[in-house]
């Protein structure tokens, strides 16, 4: 994958020009008040057999979008009496909860992780109410893009604004550091959560993160979701694309970026053909909070691989999020 988009100098300067829907903060007001009519306690089940002797591993249940229940995994280092500065992880684009032994690194530095599933895109959260896309169209991203009430990511956003409460409720869990992290999908999720949260999140790792300046990523992006958006405006929307995006800018994590408070930890590949390192600058530009951006030069969409993790552990620890460090 050659470099594509800008230059390093003009991605740092880059503004899109994207505005908020007017009523974009009363559509979140009661997108999440609809859920937070549930006020269900999270369900907490030890899991047993695990064959990991280092790490404690908890089913957990928790209400998310008008209460429907959520999955989510709860590991943290054996033996540990807390409260744990605490990792709320969210998935990439396609991806479930998986399997505990899937998600070791947090709890092996010593934090508990809460690992949240994603509605139907995995195996135990179904997505109960499906839109009206396409069925052909086969994506979340357009999974009822006709309305911004209907869509996929609003059920998903709020999800994952519910795990933070959740987390605040469990055991082991320091309600004052939690840090919001993910990937792709997950780090748009991560700073969606970090614009709706205010000070109820200490931190944000969004490591090259999608959900950002949809389009543009329409119009560069040679692979991965945006083709599938693409794919959708071709065929639905030729006359009026604007339709679809109106829907999509209730969902931008630009909008999220610039309600943001949290200090946070962005990363980008600069040859990145999933996420464009355009949209990653146009959301890290508008962050409203304290912010660093690591920048992998050569990178795809895997960023920095295996030297992400030391990146944010150390990023954590000179936070004072790391574990035994003071409030």
């Amino acid at each position: 994958m050659p470099f594509t988009d800008l230059p390093l100098e003009q991605l740092r300067a880059f503004q899109a020009e994207v505005t908020a829907p007017v009523d974009f903060d009363a559509f979140w007001k009661e997108s999440l008040a609809l859920s937070y009519a549930s006020a269900d306690a999270p369900t907490v089940t030890p899991v047993r057999d695990t064959l990991l002797t280092t790490i404690e591993v908890a089913d957990v249940t928790f209400p998310g979008w008008r209460g429907q229940p959520v999955a989510a995994w709860l590991v943290r280092p054996a033996g540990a009496d807390g409260p744990l500065p605490t990792v709320i992880t969210y998935l990439g684009y396609g991806c479930g909860r998986g399997r505990p032994t899937d998600h070791l690194l947090f709890p092996s530095a010593g934090y508990a992780q809460l690992v949240v599933d994603s509605r139907g895109q995995g195996h135990d959260t179904p997505d109960l109410e499906e839109g009206d896309a396409p069925q052909w169209v086969g994506g979340f991203m357009t999974r009822g893009i006709a309305d911004p009430r209907h869509h996929y990511y609003r059920r998903l956003i709020t999800d994952c604004v519910r795990a933070v409460d959740a987390a605040r409720a469990l055991p082991y869990v320091d309600a004052q550091r939690i840090v919001v992290q993910g990937g792709s999908q997950g780090g748009g999720l991560a700073l969606a959560v970090a614009g709706l949260t205010g000070d109820r999140v200490a931190g944000v790792l969004a490591d090259v993160p999608f959900l950002c300046h949809f389009r543009r990523g329409a119009a560069i992006a040679t692979d991965g979701p945006y083709a599938e958006l693409v794919q959708y405006l071709r065929q639905h929307t030729r006359d009026d694309p604007e339709r679809a995006f109106g829907t999509l800018d209730y969902f931008d994590g630009l909008h999220f970026a610039a309600r943001a408070s949290a200090p946070a930890l962005f990363s980008v590949g600069l040859m990145d053909p999933v996420c464009p390192p355009s949209t990653v600058y146009a959301a890290f530009n508008r962050y409203a909070g304290r912010a660093a951006m690591k920048v992998w030069p050569y990178a795809d969409h895997g960023g920095g691989q295996g030297s992400t993790p030391p990146e944010q552990l150390r990023w954590l620890r000179d936070e004072g999020l790391s574990p035994g460090e003071g409030h």
